[in-house]
């Protein structure tokens, strides 16, 4: 079970660089090899490569040689000019790799509740044991952040996303931040953290914890 439901009252507690004045680029993590082997997929010569994404011959030809980190304006061209998503981008299968094949389907209204005093739970994927990832959807109850005892935290990383209505978003090390319905945040769930709705209705979210 996610930290989130057994944690929430106990009260123990890819790299990137920036350069002054300049955009923030990716290491390279191999990525020029997955450039020249997305490219060569597709059959593409350089030349067609530059006119897909916009980026000049020589741009490409450096990023493949891992002579220059793209920006994250370049990793977008790249992305659509080769019509791929960014983890493929970024992660390829090892040849050993095989599809594990499980699946789990959770119907609306038919996940696992799990209400607390400040959240309403709702466990997605319970069928599914040993995840690399928990994701739940939580009505947030707490008006305030006196309606917790502590903070809220746990080890990991979490994914969190308004699906409805609007919230405060506590964290230990930052001023509360609003967020409203299509806001996403994504956080070092080992800081301590809460959420507090301010719409009239309770506000709803999708968390995913990994």
């Amino acid at each position: 079970m996610d930290p989130h439901f057994l944690n929430e009252h106990d009260k123990s507690s890819p790299e990137i660089s920036r350069k002054s004045g300049q955009e923030a680029t990716l290491e390279p993590l191999e990525l020029g090899q997955r450039v020249r082997a997305i490219r060569l997929s597709q059959n593409l010569t350089l030349e067609e490569a530059s006119q897909r994404t916009g980026l000049a011959r020589s741009t490409l030809s450096k990023i493949e040689n891992e002579q220059i980190s793209p920006t994250f304006t370049a990793v977008n061209k790249l992305v659509h000019g080769l019509g791929i998503d960014i983890p493929q981008l970024f992660a390829q299968p090892s040849s050993d790799s095989r599809a594990s094949g499980r699946r789990d389907i959770t119907r609306a209204g038919e996940g696992k509740p799990h209400p607390t005093p400040t959240y309403e739970h709702e466990l997605l994927a319970t069928e599914l044991s040993q995840k690399k990832m928990v994701p739940f959807r939580t009505r947030v109850h707490a008006r305030s952040f006196d309606d917790f005892p502590d903070w809220v935290r746990h080890d990991g990383e979490e994914f969190l996303y308004v699906i409805s209505g609007s919230i405060l978003f506590y964290t230990e090390f930052y001023e509360p931040v609003e967020l409203f319905e299509g806001d996403s945040a994504y956080y070092d769930c080992t800081m301590g953290h809460a959420l507090v709705s301010t719409s009239e209705e309770d506000a709803v979210c999708l968390w995913v914890t990994a």
